[in-house]
């Protein structure tokens, strides 16, 4: 198994599961919580075949990455994408994230810069600010988050069914756009995580993305659902759409968090005709 080396815990090195596979542009796609890069599958098989290489990793404490005590926030996050863009030393990127994976992709942009990078993709992004505050009073109250991480200490297994249920909607979706052994198989996914871990990203999630907005300066494609029951659109989509005016944006009628599983066609179309289009320089 493939392994890059981001950092060390006390004897034990600090190593990220990646895969990467194909020729051509590249394209790096970052996980939602709490899965692993594994829930790419309908996207890297697309890609893959229209010709791009595609490079997806395990985020510190998920999958088959190490399992760290400590580095769940957006600048380790982003600190370790950015030692994998420079140990495989990677430009013309397109950069794909998913959930918690648009947070890398704002952040890298916002304080790394685009010297690497030619475009972006925010699905179900988690941008501007989730966490509801004086000068942000559209945000989600902390005690929402606080009972989500009393949940994952009191018993993690029966919050991921919960989490499960939040990114898939059943109720709308199952039979239909997901079946039984794919929800099931998300859930093992999470499972993987380590409980530090699940429980400590979800402080990630308050982080504050408005300063690192007015630094994008790559072509952007954001997609999102209007039936998104884990990050809102009112608190999310909504209110980054007037703070990113140049970026290309679809909201989907009826469709959840999950949508590169449950609208896979659907956001795959998207992402091939946006890649396709000759990048402009600016905004």
């Amino acid at each position: 198994m493939p392994f890059i080396t981001v950092g060390t815990e006390n004897s034990a090195p600090i190593d990220l599961y990646y895969e990467d596979h194909g020729s051509g542009q590249p394209v790096v796609l970052i996980h939602g919580f709490p899965y692993n890069g594994a829930t790419w599958e309908k996207q890297v098989h697309v890609l893959l075949n229209a010709g791009y290489r595609t490079i997806t990793y395990d985020r510190r404490g998920f999958g088959n990455s190490a399992q760290p005590a400590f580095g769940y926030d957006y600048n380790t996050f982003t600190a370790d994408l950015d030692v994998l863009m420079s140990e495989f030393d990677l430009h013309d990127v397109i950069l794909v994230g998913h959930s918690m994976g648009t947070g890398e992709v704002t952040r890298y942009l916002g304080q790394y810069g685009s010297q690497r990078v030619s475009k972006a993709v925010l699905l179900s992004p988690l941008a501007p600010f989730l966490l509801k505050t004086k000068d942000n009073p559209e945000g989600v109250d902390k005690s929402i988050f606080d009972g989500i991480q009393q949940n994952i200490i009191k018993d993690r297994f029966a919050y991921l069914t919960s989490f499960c249920n939040d990114f898939f909607n059943p109720d709308q979706n199952m039979g239909k756009r997901v079946s039984e052994e794919a929800y099931r198989a998300h859930w093992q996914i999470g499972a993987m995580a380590s409980g530090k871990a699940t429980h400590d990203a979800v402080n990630s999630w308050l982080e504050d993305f408005r300063g690192d907005l007015p630094n994008i300066d790559v072509p952007l494609l954001i997609m999102q659902g209007d039936q998104d029951r884990v990050l809102p659109p009112p608190s999310t989509g909504v209110r980054l759409g007037p703070l990113l005016p140049s970026a290309n944006w679809i909201y989907m009628q009826g469709a959840p968090h999950g949508i590169p599983w449950t609208h896979a066609d659907e956001v795959n179309k998207a992402i091939m005709d946006f890649i396709r289009q000759p990048a402009m320089a600016g905004r």
